[in-house]
C-alpha cells in the first residue's frame, strides 16, 4: 500500500514526540549491520532497528566459512562474522552516537519523511531521519504442492534456524528440495548434525549453487537429482514421506517414493520491498534479481532522495555482497549529509565497487550481472 496521506490525515492527529535522526538503518543483518559501521566511523548518528530478537539477521544462522578475501571476512564463519561486526559497533553505542532497537519493525513510511516503528512490547511510535538505508533483506519462497502444510516442511531459513539458533535437530531423515547454494549449504549442515539426508532434487538441469558446496554433499553419498522435483507429501498428522518426480517435456512423472519425516524447501528468496513500496521507490521487476526490486543508482540511492538501499532487499545475492552495499550506501549518506567531500566518497566507492566485481566474477553471478544492468540508472539533479 502507498502511503500518500499524511498521519494527521490519516488518523485525525499530528505525532507527537517525533524523535530525530540523522540516519536511519532498517534491518540489522549483514548489509545494515556493515552500513551502520560504515556510517559511525564517518561521523554520523545512526538509529538501528532490526525486527529480531538479536542482531545478525541471517548471519547468525550461517556456520559455513564464507568466500572472498580478508576484506569481506574470508575463510570466517558467518556466526562469528556477526559477533565481530556487534563487537565493533559496541564503542559507537556507548558514545551515543549509535541507537539500537531490537524487536522492532518499521510499518510504514509518510511523505514527511516519518517512519513509524512498532515494538514488540505493543509501544507504537514515529521517528523523522535526515536519511534512511533500506536493508530489509529478503523472504523464502514455498513450493506448491499437496499436502505442503503438513508439520515437518520447512523452509530453509526455518531448518537453520532450529538447528544454529536453538540447538534443536528438525527430524532424521531428510529431503531437500533445491541445490542452490543455500539448499546445499542447509544439507551438508543437516548431514553434520546427524541427520540422513536422502536426496537432493533439483528442478534445472544444472545444480545453482557453488561446486565446492555441492561437493561436500556428494562426499557424503547424498544424490542430487537434477530435473526432479517434489510431486507430493504423504502423511496425516506429519510428514511421513514424499513422491519424488522427474520434470519431463511432457510433465511430472512419478518416479519414487521415499520415507523422510523433514521436506526442507529452498527455491529462492523474494527481496522485502514493503517499504519501498510505501515510499514510493520506482521499482522494476528483475527475475534475474528475485523479484520486484528498486531502480537505484551506483551509491545504492533509490529514486526517493533521502532513501538508500543494500543487500537483499535491493536484489538477491550473498551475504559478502551486501555488507559491500551497506558501506556503498553509508559513504553516499556521508557525502550527502555534508561529512565527507564529493572526492573522498568517489575514492571509497570506487574501491568498494571492485571488490564488488571480484566477488561476482563466478559464473553463479552471471544472472546478477544481468539483473544490474536493468536497476542501474543515474539520477537527474
Amino acid at each position: 500500500m502507498t502511503m500518500s496521506k499524511s498521519p494527521a490525515e490519516i488518523f485525525g492527529y499530528s505525532f507527537p514526540d517525533i524523535r530525530e535522526t540523522q540516519l536511519l538503518i532498517v534491518g540489522g543483518g549483514p548489509a545494515g549491520l556493515s552500513a551502520a559501521l560504515q556510517a559511525l566511523k564517518l561521523g554520523l548518528k545512526v538509529t538501528l532497528v532490526e525486527s529480531g530478537l538479536e542482531l545478525g539477521g541471517q548471519l547468525v544462522k550461517q556456520t559455513h566459512k564464507f568466500f572472498g578475501s580478508s576484506l569481506e571476512r574470508a575463510g570466517t564463519r558467518g556466526f562469528r562474522i556477526a559477533q565481530e561486526l556487534i563487537k565493533e559497533l559496541t564503542p559507537f553505542k556507548g558514545s551515543g552516537q549509535l541507537e539500537v532497537y531490537l524487536s522492532t519493525t518499521a510499518i510504514a513510511v509518510y511523505p514527511e519523511r516519518i517512519v513509524l516503528l512498532s515494538q514488540l512490547s505493543g509501544k507504537v511510535f514515529p521517528i523523522k531521519p535526515k536519511a534512511m538505508i533500506i536493508a530489509t533483506g529478503a523472504q523464502e519462497r514455498m513450493l506448491p504442492f499437496p499436502n505442503n502444510d503438513l508439520p515437518g516442511i520447512y523452509g530453509a531459513g526455518g531448518i537453520q534456524t532450529l538447528m544454529n539458533q536453538y540447538g534443536v535437530k528438525p527430524g532424521k531423515r531428510a529431503l531437500i528440495v533445491g541445490a542452490g547454494n543455500i539448499g546445499l549449504i542447509v544439507a551438508y549442515q543437516l548431514l553434520q548434525a546427524g541427520v540422513e539426508v536422502i536426496a537432493i532434487l533439483e528442478a534445472m538441469d544444472r545444480i545453482g549453487g557453488w561446486w565446492v558446496h555441492a561437493a561436500k554433499v556428494r562426499r557424503y553419498g547424498v544424490p542430487i537429482l537434477l530435473k526432479h522435483t517434489i510431486s507430493r507429501a504423504i502423511g496425516k498428522e506429519k510428514v511421513e514421506g514424499a513422491v519424488i518426480a522427474e520434470i519431463t517435456p511432457d510433465g511430472l512423472k512419478d518416479k519414487y517414493q521415499v520415507e523422510c519425516d523433514l521436506i526442507g524447501i529452498s527455491v529462492g528468496l523474494t527481496p522485502t520491498v514493503d517499504l519501498l513500496r510505501q515510499a514510493n521507490v520506482k521499482m522494476k521487476y528483475v527475475a534475474f534479481m528475485g523479484g520486484f526490486v528498486p531502480l537505484r543508482d551506483r551509491e545504492m540511492r533509490t529514486s526517493q532522495s533521502w532513501i538508500w538501499v543494500a543487500g537483499d532487499s535491493a536484489g538477491i545475492e550473498e551475504a559478502s555482497t551486501a555488507m559491500i552495499e551497506g558501506q556503498i550506501a553509508s559513504t553516499s549518506v556521508a557525502k550527502w549529509l555534508g561529512y565527507i567531500s564529493e572526492e573522498e566518497a568517489k575514492r571509497e566507492i570506487d574501491q568498494l565497487w571492485a571488490r564488488l566485481g571480484y566477488l561476482r566474477e563466478a559464473e553463479v553471478s552471471s544472472k546478477v550481472r544481468k539483473g544490474l544492468e536493468e536497476v542501474l540508472v543515474t539520477w537527474g539533479g
